[in-house]
């Protein structure tokens, strides 16, 4: 079972998606588990603020390390061999290799900033690994956790209903089409392609490597 740990102000803003659907259930059975760390339950301050004004000014508020560093020190503890992902603009793009390499370890933390960001010596402190899931700036990293944890997941044997449902084992067109044969909608009909009806394999495949790539 991989243990998946999120350092995050805004914990509600993924749970409900992490608890539903196929990874609610791999939870459920115990194939994996989410943990969360709020640092606003691990700050002195007195009025439960994590926030400070960024040296050297800038607009915005930098979350300070002090209460960062405790909730990753809760969620990691002593464990080995723990990667921590530090979310970046600059950061290695994620992909699906990277999401291969880390459904193998035991333990994944996650440091989600807000507002400008996270002091940067949390990350060099953790020796955490700098990730961008994408070319954009979202608002905070907890889009990003939920991204990789689902990703990740999908690696996990028995998370998936079946090992053909990973798209690299296997020829995934971009296309995909159910029933009815023909749907017919405002007016016009639109209709599966006739390949797919003819249950020749070979032809099926030829026909989803020529999707590849087009939209």
């Amino acid at each position: 079972m991989i243990h998946f740990h999120i350092i995050t102000l805004f914990p509600d803003s993924i749970e409900p998606y992490l608890a539903s659907s196929i990874i609610g259930r791999a939870q459920k059975e115990k194939k994996i588990k989410v943990s969360f760390y709020n640092p606003k339950d691990f700050t002195t301050d007195a009025y439960g603020r994590v926030d400070r004004r960024p040296y050297g000014g800038g607009p915005g508020m930098v979350l300070e390390p002090d209460a960062i560093l405790r909730a990753a020190q809760k969620a990691v503890g002593k464990k080995r061999g723990i990667d921590t992902i530090f979310f970046s603009t600059d950061g290695e793009q994620f992909n699906q290799v990277m999401a291969q390499n880390l459904s193998k370890k035991k333990d994944v933390a996650f440091i989600c900033g807000h507002y400008e960001g996270v002091d940067e010596r949390v990350r060099k402190i953790l020796k955490a690994k700098k990730v961008s899931v994408g070319p954009y700036i979202l608002t905070g990293g907890e889009l990003p956790a939920a991204t990789m944890i689902d990703a990740i997941s999908r690696f996990i044997p028995g998370v998936l209903g079946k090992s053909e449902s990973l798209e690299i084992s296997r020829v995934a067109s971009p296309e995909v089409y159910t029933r009815p044969e023909i749907l017919a909608w405002k007016g016009k009909k639109y209709r599966v392609p006739k390949v797919l009806l003819t249950g020749h394999h070979e032809k099926i495949e030829e026909w989803k490597k020529s999707r590849l790539g087009k939209t």
